[in-house]
């Protein structure tokens, strides 16, 4: 079977959650992390970046399956994403 390639970045609430270990899939430095996201700022603030995105409010990340936070996909571009993740990071900490 040949694999192709995601066309999305898919970004969780749970990357940018202060009061989430790395362990529990925080992906960005505490001083950029915030106090619960919501998937419509980080919809917002992928727009506001100038990114093609998507919202899917009934999705579970897979490391916590009972809960549905939601998550945004994002269209791939030039931008990889643990830079994406970082530069959303920042949009989200300028708006808290």
């Amino acid at each position: 079977m040949v694999r192709t390639r995601a066309k999305n970045i898919i970004l969780w609430p749970t990357y940018f959650d202060i009061k989430k270990c790395r362990e529990e899939g925080r992906r960005v430095p505490k001083k950029l992390g915030i106090d619960s996201p919501e998937i419509e700022d980080i919809y917002k603030a992928v727009k506001k970046l100038g990114h093609k995105a998507k919202m899917e409010a009934d999705k579970s990340h897979p490391g916590t399956p009972s809960g549905h936070e939601g998550r945004v996909l994002v269209e791939k571009s030039d931008v990889k994403k643990t830079e994406l993740i970082h530069l959303v990071a920042t949009e989200l900490k300028k708006k808290n």
